[in-house]
């Protein structure tokens, strides 16, 4: 897999799908409050044929490259359930899925599938990282029901130092096709923000708590 060219084909179509959008000088706020120059939304690639082929593909090529021979999927809910699902297919693998908490009622179950996959090696597929917590709340999961964690595999990351952080120690190497500075970087030579606009961004991303405040 080249990863430069498989970085900027996902910038491209990404940004052409509207699964990401920029609007510097009209942000958004996120659910932690913060506010933000960026939105992405990688559900929006599973309405368009061509780009969720190339998702799969290249999610599944990653993830054999990086992590050699696995016996699972496991899909982060609820954007990562239908991009693991996908892979699952590529991949001819097994498929579960993690829930953000236990079932209320039932069994009570946070991880979702057949339980003779438990002991199998697994890779953990999300459609996004930002802080890398609910990402890792899953591999914690998988980990404590006796699963072998191989690694996480993403479509897209911000880049945040913190999420490098956060994976470091929980001892759970990741790979995604396409990152933040690639898409900036597409995104101003195609003309989809200015100069000043590209400043604001990577300033943002520096420190993404803090921007916007007054």
């Amino acid at each position: 897999m080249n990863t430069g060219e498989t970085e900027q084909q996902v910038a491209e179509f990404l940004l052409q799908i509207k699964a990401i959008k920029l609007q510097p000088t009209n942000p958004f706020t996120w659910a932690s409050g913060w506010k933000s120059p960026i939105y992405c939304d990688n559900r929006v690639t599973l309405s368009h044929p061509t780009v969720r082929t190339y998702i799969r593909q290249q999610l599944s090529k990653a993830i054999q490259e990086k992590f050699g021979s696995v016996g699972c999927i496991a899909g982060v809910a609820t954007a990562g359930i239908p991009q693991g699902a996908l892979v699952a297919q590529e991949l001819g693998l097994p498929f579960i899925y993690v829930r953000a908490k236990p079932k209320e009622h039932g069994r009570g179950n946070m991880i979702e599938g057949d339980d003779s996959m438990t002991g199998k090696r697994v890779v953990v597929i999300e459609d996004l990282i930002s802080t890398g917590q609910s990402s890792l709340q899953a591999v914690q999961a998988l980990r404590d029901a006796g699963y072998e964690v191989a690694g996480l595999a993403a479509i897209f990351t911000y880049g945040f130092d913190v999420a490098a952080e956060n994976f470091k120690n929980a001892n759970c190497p990741y790979i995604t096709l396409s990152n933040y500075n690639a898409l900036i970087n597409y995104a101003e030579e195609h003309q989809y923000v200015t100069r000043k606009d590209v400043d604001m961004l990577r300033s943002w991303r520096d420190n993404p708590s803090a921007w916007g405040v007054e």
